[in-house]
């Protein structure tokens, strides 16, 4: 089901758009409340999205099938830097969303490579692209060095979890995040690690 598909390390600048589209449709639902309206929230994943943290999934045209970020001390897939909020809702709406996504997540993991997210898009969920991001992302780790590699799954999203574990991921640690369920609409995350090998 995935033949045809070529796996590149990086985003094309022609393809940031798409990106931003892609990932928009990922994770929407979660961080509509903070990062919306759409309008601004793609302009500033335009601004913000790293092309040198990410995997991208291509069809044979070249197309966008799905893309996997992740983060490193030098930077993010997605997060960018207090001034792209800035420039996008300015310094009063900047504040509040910094705050609001720093009380989330704001950790860079030094012993266990962090995945920042995986999108495929909706219409070719299913056929196997996850897990070759997934498989990719595992080699980026064994690249750089690391022994482990983490990611970070809501409560709510249920599919993405059965992937993971599939793919070796095993649960260490669920928090709930509080009163900000009532900002991003999950009520807990749960810390996911895989042991990587030279065979992975």
């Amino acid at each position: 089901m995935t033949q045809g598909i070529r796996l590149q390390r990086g985003l094309p600048s022609a393809l940031r758009a798409d990106a931003a589209r892609l990932y928009w449709q990922a994770f929407g639902g979660k961080l509509g409340a903070v990062m919306g309206p759409d309008h601004l929230a793609f302009a500033f994943l335009d601004r913000a999205i790293s092309a040198h943290h990410v995997i991208i999934a291509l069809d044979p045209a070249g197309q966008l099938l799905g893309m996997g970020g992740f983060k490193t001390p030098a930077g993010s897939f997605a997060g960018g830097v207090p001034g792209d909020l800035r420039a996008t809702y300015g310094f009063v709406g900047s504040l509040w969303r910094e705050w609001l996504l720093r009380l989330l997540s704001n950790e860079v993991d030094n012993d266990r490579f962090l995945i920042d997210g995986i999108c495929v898009q909706a219409g070719e969920r299913g056929q196997g692209i996850g897990s070759l991001l997934l498989d990719a992302l595992c080699d980026e780790a064994i690249t750089r060095g690391y022994a482990y590699i983490r990611l970070d799954v809501i409560n709510t999203n249920w599919r993405a979890r059965s992937l993971y574990e599939r793919r070796g991921f095993v649960a260490v640690k669920s928090e709930p995040i509080g009163w900000l369920r009532y900002v991003f609409g999950f009520t807990s995350s749960t810390t996911m690690v895989k042991f990587l090998s030279r065979a992975d």
